[in-house]
């Protein structure tokens, strides 16, 4: 009889230790949920409006992310595509600066349809530095990948002029420059992304001519 009440006690004790963990995983689950219905939304990404919107308390959000930026992370993951599928409407074209216009604008308007997000990865990493790393970083593989055509010419003969254009383009091809042109500038969107966009070719444009192709 001992025996039994104490196997059905370890029973109980096990079905709660699961019931807890399983209710966890819902909490953590509907708190990234939320997280991604406003970033969806573009409204603005803070804390209390996600847990207002996944139902629990900001002190049980914080339980499960120590801070936005990780939550944000989180929510961001897969959200945007590999930059060979990105890149695929120009995948077969050999021209750098249509394949770099292209990328800029695929991800700027990206930023645009993220920005409630974005702008609060951006003033997590200015106020906190050390969170700069969760920052998806997307721009790097879409730079890389545009200026594919140029690798077996610049980079070939002049791998410190390629380095330079890959950080000039890094600049423009930014949530950085967008919003200083939006914000700053007083551009509308559409306005925004076409004045990056003529930066990003024209840098383009510039080392291709170094190159002696154009």
């Amino acid at each position: 009889m001992a025996g039994e009440r104490r196997g059905r006690a370890t029973t109980r004790t096990t079905q709660l230790g699961a019931g807890r963990s399983n209710q966890k995983k819902r909490t953590r689950t509907a708190i990234v949920e939320a997280a991604r219905r406003l970033i969806g939304a573009g409204a603005d990404v803070t804390m209390p409006a996600i847990a207002r919107t996944a139902l629990v308390s900001e002190a049980t959000a914080y339980r499960y992310f120590p801070d936005l930026p990780s939550l944000i992370s989180e929510a961001l993951a897969g959200s945007w595509p590999p930059p060979a599928d990105a890149l695929r409407p120009v995948a077969d074209s050999p021209d750098p600066v249509e394949r770099v216009a292209y990328a800029c604008e695929f991800l700027l308007r990206g930023i645009l349809a993220r920005q409630g997000a974005v702008r609060a990865m951006i003033a997590a990493t200015i106020t906190r530095p050390e969170t700069v790393k969760m920052r998806p970083g997307i721009r790097f593989g879409l730079i890389d990948l545009a200026l594919d055509p140029l690798k077996d010419t610049l980079r070939a003969t002049d791998p410190d002029a390629f380095a330079q254009l890959e950080r000039d383009l890094a600049v423009v091809v930014s949530a950085e420059a967008l919003f200083s042109l939006t914000d700053l500038c007083g551009l509308t969107a559409d306005e925004a992304v076409a004045s990056a966009v003529h930066a990003a070719t024209t840098l383009t444009e510039a080392a291709v001519r170094a190159t002696g192709r154009a």
